[in-house]
Parts: C-alpha cells; structure tokens; sequence
C-alpha cells in the first residue's frame, strides 16, 4: 500500500543523500585536490565513520527487509533510496507520487565556492554536481534531477546551465544570494533566462543557497539550542526566520526590473523556503510598486501588477508545520506545491496529513492545484507527458 492513495501528486522536492566522496568521479584529478582541500569537505571527511555505518546499513539484509514499512519513519541516510539509486525507483511507488524533484543535500550552498576567489573551481563542481544528479535519476523517468547555476560570471553561467540542459536536467537552481559583482536580473544573464524558457525548464530556488543568519544572533549567554537533528549546525527557531529574505529581495529585483516579464513562459520555483511571508511579499511589492511607479520607469512598464506576476510565474512549496489553506487564501490557489522533503526530517512522518487539515474548506480547485496542477504548470515541457497525469493516478482519484 502506497503512502499516498486515491490523489494525483507529484512531489516538488525530495534529496539525495550523498556520500561524502560523491562528486570525485566527476572532477579531474587536479580539480578534485582542490575540492578536497575545501574546509567543508575535510569536515564531511572526518565523518568517515558515518558514511561507512550507513553503507553496511542498507548492506544488512534484515535492515533492507523493513525498508518499506518505515517508509516515513527513517529519514536521512537511514532511509530507503537515500544514496542507492536502484532502490529510489520503488520509494516513488511506495509515496505514492507521480513525479519527484531530486535535490542534493552535501552540496547545498555549492560549497562556499561563488564566494571565493576560484571560479575555476567553482564551476567545475557545480558541473561535477549537475552530472552526479543526472546519473542518480537515470533510473526511472519520474525523478527530476536538479542542477545548480553559479551566477558569479555571465559566461559561466550560460555555460553551466547549457552543459546541464543537455546532459538531462530538469530545473536549474540559482542562489538567492546577490552574485558579488552584479544584480541577479542584469541584462547580461538574459541569455541564461532565454536558454531556460526555450527549453522549459524553470528556475528554482532552494534553502541552502541564501544568505544566512548573522551567527553572533546565537551569542545570547543562554545555553545552546539544539537543531532537528540533535546539534546546531541546523535550523534553529531563530535561524529559520531570515530564510525566505535573500529570496524575497531577488525575486522582487527579478520582477521590477522587468526579468519575469521579458521572459513570460519562464517559471520560476521557490523550494523549501516556506511559504508564510508569500502573501505580505506580494502585497509589499504591489505597494512598493505603486509608491515608486512616478519616478521609476521600469514600474511603469511591468505588464501586471507584481502580485499577479508572482500568480502567473512563481510557484512555491510551504513546509508542512504552515498553515498553507491560509497562504492560498491570501495569495491565490496558482502559486503553492506540495512537497515531501523526503527523506529529509524536516518533511516529517505524515505531510500530506498535515496539510490536508489546513486545507479544509478549501474548493477542490485549490487543492488540485496544490497536490499536482502547480507542479505540471512550474515544470512544463521538463515534465514528460506522460508523467503529467499518469492513468493508474488518475483512474484511482
């Protein structure tokens, strides 16, 4: 019996858990030793013990044995199809879902490496990352690799998301974070945004990419507090509040300076960032909008108001701990996605529970539209055909 029965869903974003040698086939040797002398692979490193425990795990022929019925309840490296692709296929089945987004996990924030002064570097293991996603979803159709695009050069952007398109991605991440040198709407990365519309393949957002939390918030002379897994190098209920911001102000500069309108088959996804400070961000923009559009141009040539752009063109996944019925509410049933995090703890035991007691009241357009409509609209053509409304999860619904 599957997860999810009797709905069409598709799942907006789920992870891979990577081991910690996981990009090395895809780096030539003198890239590789750089990428091993980064501060944050010689952290992973000394977590060998880890990695090795979790590999003898799903090794255990008692421990795969149980795989299926705790489908839910282990989660991270525990959990089935984590980091063996054969086994990911039957947790597609398992959930229940038509279709997954598949994100990385270790390589989130792409390292530090837009920051540094290594573009080399940089774009070499986003390009060592793109390939590893791809070889992980070659399994099945239904899992959606994703891939990341450093926006720290124009030629280099252009030239990774070109590489990453071919090879077979179907969404292509871009930072929240402001590149060092320029704004992420300047006229130089429009032949980025035309390369993905042309292909349909959206732009996404996820956590990991924005900007974070000042640290010195946590020197409060209280004791520590720990994260969802026991240490601190998670979220916190301080750290989780700043998450959407880096997004916020991005997607605003990519709306009044006229990105989303230049490029209006172009989606775009903001992925686990949660979903509350949607309806205010929409609202602010319109004010904003209207308070500046005397002096400013390029106000007066958006073609909608910035709310209605955000229904035509943005697509955005609550966490499962929101109160979505209430954000569709205020925002418009066009804009949230259901997603499962899977196998992340963050996406908890029951998410579909959860938000289908915030949805109550709800027409069944609105939750269509959550469940699946969304998604097939964020995806497009990356979306083969026959996944967008497969019969046997139409025939059950």
């Amino acid at each position: 019996m599957a997860y999810i029965e009797g709905r069409l869903v598709h799942d907006a974003d789920s992870h891979l858990m990577e081991m910690v040698d996981c990009l090395d086939p895809y780096l030539e040797h003198r890239l590789r030793q750089r990428y091993h002398e980064l501060p944050v692979f010689r952290a992973r490193m000394e977590r060998h013990e880890h990695f090795r425990m979790a590999r003898e795990k799903h090794a255990d022929a008692a421990f795969r044995a149980g795989a299926d019925e705790n489908l839910m309840l282990r989660k991270n490296y525990e959990a089935k199809g984590a980091f063996i692709r054969e086994d990911r296929p039957s947790v597609v089945d398992l959930l229940g879902v038509a279709s997954q987004l598949v994100f990385t996990t270790h390589a989130l924030g792409n390292f530090g490496l837009d920051r540094s002064d290594d573009m080399e570097l940089c774009y070499a293991v986003a390009d060592a990352h793109n390939q590893m996603m791809v070889d992980f979803c070659s399994v099945d159709s239904r899992l959606l690799p994703t891939a990341y695009v450093p926006l720290e050069t124009f030629e280099g952007a252009v030239a990774t998301a070109r590489k990453a398109i071919d090879i077979g991605a179907r969404g292509l991440i871009m930072p929240s974070w402001c590149p060092r040198n320029h704004a992420p709407s300047h006229v130089s990365l429009d032949p980025l945004w035309a390369m993905a519309e042309e292909a349909g393949v959206p732009m996404l957002f996820h956590v990991g990419y924005e900007d974070k939390m000042n640290p010195v918030y946590k020197e409060n002379g209280l004791p520590p507090v720990p994260d969802f897994h026991g240490g601190d190098d998670n979220f916190t209920s301080i750290s989780y509040m700043p998450i959407p911001n880096s997004a916020m102000q991005t997607l605003a500069t990519l709306i009044f300076d006229g990105v989303f309108d230049r490029f209006r088959n172009l989606k775009f996804g903001a992925i686990e960032l949660g979903a509350s400070w949607l309806p205010g961000w929409m609202r602010s923009m319109d004010s904003a909008a209207h308070a500046f559009m005397r002096n400013e141009e390029r106000l007066q040539k958006l073609s909608s108001k910035p709310s209605e752009i955000v229904q035509r063109q943005l697509r955005v996944t609550p966490y499962p701990h929101e109160d979505v019925g209430w954000v569709i509410r205020n925002a418009g049933e066009q804009v949230c996605l259901f997603s499962s995090d899977y196998p992340h703890v963050e996406g908890g035991r029951n998410p579909v529970k959860r938000f289908d007691s915030c949805l109550e009241g709800l027409p069944q357009s609105a939750i269509d539209c959550f469940y699946a409509d969304n998604f097939i609209d964020l995806m497009g053509d990356a979306l083969p055909v026959e996944l967008r409304r497969p019969a046997h999860l139409v025939a059950a619904e």
